[in-house]
């Protein structure tokens, strides 16, 4: 199945330190592909992969369950743990909640992680309702492109299948029962004006991981999808200074051969 315009998986080869980011839910790497063109540009590697059942079509979404999502990112902090010296995890909402999976099961090989509006739970009467509707109803209305900036679009789908949306309820659970087993560094993001995720989501994740450095900032500027919003650029630069605090000098230092993108290929 052919990847829509802009949702194609971005890879750079960089320097010693490495960068992982993840996508969110019916989301693709179009809204993160700016801050990893961003960390790139610094010297960085930097693995953005496109998450099974993403990026296509909603159809293909509703055959693929958590443990693929996770799976995706899991097999590229591997590869990225094979080839730098230390590895940190970024992500947006569901892509937070992976970033901090990540974190809680790999702990010190993981050496910090920011969090962007970050999903912890699905939320309302219709959450409850899930294990039985998603047999019933196939789906719901989208949610991609809660942006305040003017002229800016998140590529996203804009159904979401109930079967989905189930799975994506169970992964939460998972990961939340996991977050006492977070530790590391953490810098947080949050947007006050997020209609997808509320700010309830970001107080329940500091409020569970066992991390002492911990930072939050909020945006705002930016509803849900904040790295394509008004506060973007905010975001860039304070993942750069977290990453250059804790492994000095990796947003200064590239490659004697400057690096190079190592393609866009689908399937991560």
């Amino acid at each position: 199945m052919p990847v829509l315009p802009g949702a194609e998986p971005f890879r750079h080869e960089g320097g010693e330190i490495g960068v992982l980011l993840c996508h969110g839910f019916t989301g693709t790497p179009q809204s993160l592909r700016p801050w990893a063109e961003y960390l790139a540009a610094r010297g960085l590697t930097v693995s953005l992969p496109l998450l099974p059942g993403h990026g296509t079509r909603w159809e293909d979404l509703r055959v693929t369950g958590w443990q693929d999502w996770y799976a995706e990112v899991d097999r590229e902090l591997w590869a990225l743990r094979k080839r730098c010296a230390r590895v940190f995890v970024l992500g947006l909402s569901m892509g937070g909640a992976l970033t901090l999976r990540l974190a809680a099961r790999h702990g010190a090989a993981v050496s910090g992680i920011v969090l962007v509006n970050p999903a912890n739970k699905v939320h309302g009467v219709a959450a409850r309702a899930l294990p039985v509707v998603r047999h019933l109803v196939a789906t719901t209305r989208g949610i991609a492109s809660d942006i305040a900036k003017p002229g800016s679009e998140e590529v996203g789908y804009d159904r979401v299948p109930l079967h989905s949306a189930y799975a994506l309820r169970e992964f939460l659970r998972v990961v939340d029962r996991e977050l006492p087993q977070v530790t590391q560094p953490v810098l947080l993001l949050h947007s006050p004006a997020d209609h997808v995720v509320p700010p309830a989501d970001s107080a329940r994740v500091l409020s569970r991981i066992s991390s002492t450095d911990v930072r939050e900032i909020l945006l705002e500027q930016s509803y849900h999808v904040a790295t394509l919003d008004h506060d973007a650029e905010r975001i860039f630069e304070e993942s750069l200074g977290f990453i250059d605090r804790l492994a000095p000098g990796a947003g200064r230092v590239a490659r004697a051969d400057g690096g190079g993108e190592m393609g866009s290929t689908t399937g991560g």
